[in-house]
């Protein structure tokens, strides 16, 4: 793919991930109300269903992510592209119509079933970059998912004034818009004879992973991402249980709130990624992205005002120049006819610890926050998240060191 071709690929799938972002960003500040709607419990019990969802839509996507790479290694990575989003759209619609919350397990299955399209747009990215530019490109990613969480958690916030169920129609209707626009408009990167063909014993969780072992260093880095992801379930899982319950805010200004989160990250991976990677090369950017991430961690647990929360939003998200960088050195190590299962391999790992992430990073906040606790402590999952980054740095520290990975 030619220069100018593969800066407009670039640019779609920028805008793809975005749209896409925008409709998951709209349901985060409503899904509490939702919950506590459909179930008549308080915040602490919504929190448990809460985690409960993000397993079911995580261990659904642990089983199929490898699937879903492989076969987008063997038929191309447009169809899959579309297919992925397609049923985030379904997924959004039956949350909208549910009238209980087993209508809402439902519908993450459905989610996690086809909920891979971040892996494959990770591949795309992977097909159309050269070897010095991927950790760059990859960060495209990291500011589209930061744009998005700045209109879609503002967006529902304020569709959430309107009822329940209306940010969720609007997620349906701006995702399903994203699958006619790439229909129409996204051209495919991987050429046939680019293609490998679909193995069953490759294309599952297990086989995917250890398909890794293949290639060096990368077993060693899975450990640091899989730290990462597991961590960051502190953020995404409980983000607004903790504000709500600890300084009462809103629907409204917890949108506010991920709006200033997800500019923060769209500067970071948007923008910095791009200068100060290639002048401090891959491995000082994973480390100071992990050092920060566990800085912002802290800082989050021991809030005493909301002022000081949004200020560690700074710290928290200078750690995004860890995971695109990772994803750099990892994606080098690998041909273009695997960079699907590779992402695939990687959507599993996610997948692997929003297995575990969200009901115990929930549960920490549920029971922290519940009269059977020694003490009240609702930081308790940042501080969780903080134990997990400065294991992730001491495992990249030992790995990186090695100039064998940095240079295979």
């Amino acid at each position: 793919m030619s220069k100018e071709p593969r800066k407009a690929a670039l640019a779609f799938i920028f805008i793809t991930v975005l749209i896409d972002v925008i409709g998951l960003g709209i349901i985060i500040p409503i899904i509490p109300a939702l919950i506590v709607e459909l179930t008549g419990e308080g915040l602490s019990k919504a929190a448990l269903y809460g985690g409960w969802l993000m397993f079911v839509y995580a261990f659904t996507q642990f089983i199929c992510a490898p699937l879903i790479g492989a076969l987008s290694d063997r038929f191309g990575r447009r169809p899959v592209l579309l297919l992925s989003l397609f049923g985030f759209g379904i997924d959004y619609i039956l949350i909208g119509f549910a009238p209980n919350i087993f209508w809402l397990f439902i519908a993450r299955f459905i989610s996690g079933l086809t909920g891979a399209s971040i892996t494959t747009a990770s591949a795309y990215i992977a097909d159309i970059s050269s070897p010095e530019k991927r950790s760059q490109n990859f960060g495209l990613i990291g500011a589209a998912f930061g744009l998005g969480f700045i209109i879609g958690p503002v967006i529902g916030g304020l569709l959430g004034q309107y009822g329940t169920r209306v940010p969720f129609f609007a997620a349906a209707g701006l995702t399903l818009l994203n699958v006619a626009y790439g229909y129409f408009i996204l051209p495919e990167s991987l050429p046939k004879e680019n293609r490998r063909k679909f193995e069953l014993k490759r294309a599952n969780p297990m086989g995917s992973l250890k398909q890794l072992k293949s290639f060096p260093g990368i077993s060693g880095l899975v450990i640091v991402f899989g730290l990462i992801y597991l961590a960051s379930h502190a953020t995404q899982s409980t983000w607004t249980y903790y504000t709500m319950e600890k300084f009462l805010w809103d629907e409204k200004m917890v949108g506010i709130s991920l709006g200033v989160v997800g500019l923060c990250v769209a500067i970071v991976q948007g923008g910095l990624t791009r200068i100060v990677i290639p002048k401090i090369g891959e491995v000082k950017s994973v480390y100071f992205g992990l050092i920060m991430y566990c800085l912002g961690f802290l800082g989050f647990a021991f809030s005493p005002t909301g002022a000081i929360m949004m200020a560690m939003i700074v710290p928290y998200c200078l750690g995004g120049f860890a995971g695109p960088s990772l994803q750099g050195i990892v994606s080098n190590q690998v041909p273009q006819n695997q960079q699907g299962e590779l992402q695939g391999a990687l959507t599993s790992l996610v997948s692997f610890t929003s297995i575990f992430g969200p009901p115990m990073m929930t549960g920490l906040f549920g029971y922290f926050t519940s009269d059977a606790a020694p003490f009240q402590f609702s930081g308790a999952p940042f501080f969780m998240g903080a134990v997990l980054v400065l294991g992730a740095l001491v495992f990249a520290i030992r790995i990186l060191s090695r100039k064998s990975v940095v240079d295979a």
